[in-house]
């Protein structure tokens, strides 16, 4: 419980301080001018062409057709043990994809916070608070991951676990290197992620809960 409260905590901590310009905020600069630091005093290429190809992976083309699949691939696996509602990982998937934007679009729209570029917005143009790229990456592989756990074996599952923490840190880290986005902005996706995961996984059934229909039992 200890986690999600954390992590509300964090996210309505960082959002008023972006919408009041507080002190906060120093630290989205220090972290910048350390990157900065980093890519002068010691440029590499690789390092940016790394930066950038995870930042590439919390996009929209690679993120939700995994997660699709993964929902696809879970309600394969439910249904060949007989679990009742075997279809559930399906619209799982499919309004996970959806909830996506409707969390983080109005977020963008509301707080309309510039970029670290410091360009002004133009008319009609979100803001960069939340990262969309960031809770692109860690909702949609973690709905994935935890739509799989479901139905492996718990040494299957930590690994899942653990790419799906690894890669929206990776995309995050990318993007605050790339230049994409302030430190917070990547926080505040992570935040929504977690609470987003937490909700989600007291809420999914497990196909060990019950068996099909022949059984008399159901999932709960």
């Amino acid at each position: 419980m200890a986690v999600p409260v954390v992590a509300a905590v964090l996210l309505l901590v960082t959002s008023w301080q972006v919408a009041a310009d507080g002190p906060l905020l120093g630290v989205d600069r220090a972290v910048r001018r350390a990157v900065h630091t980093a890519r002068r005093d010691a440029p590499s290429a690789p390092a940016d062409r790394l930066g950038h190809l995870l930042s590439d992976l919390g996009g929209g083309a690679p993120a939700v057709p995994v997660l699709l699949l993964a929902g696809a691939l879970a309600a394969w696996w439910w249904r060949r043990s007989r679990a009742g509602r075997w279809w559930l990982p399906l619209p799982v998937a499919a309004s996970t994809a959806v909830l996506i934007p409707l969390l983080v679009v109005p977020a963008k729209a509301a707080f309309a916070r510039p970029g670290p570029l410091g360009e002004p917005l133009t008319a009609g143009q979100w803001g960069w608070y939340p990262s969309g790229h960031t809770a692109t990456a860690a909702i949609s592989y973690g709905v994935a991951a935890l739509l799989l756990a479901r139905v492996t074996g718990p040494r299957v599952g930590r690994w899942l676990a653990a790419g799906a923490v690894l890669l929206p840190l990776g995309v995050g880290a990318g993007l605050v290197w790339s230049d994409f986005h302030w430190l917070l902005d990547v926080v505040a996706s992570w935040c929504l992620a977690v609470l987003t995961l937490w909700a989600l996984d007291r809420w999914l059934p497990r196909p060990g809960a019950g068996r099909g229909q022949a059984s008399g039992s159901s999932l709960r």
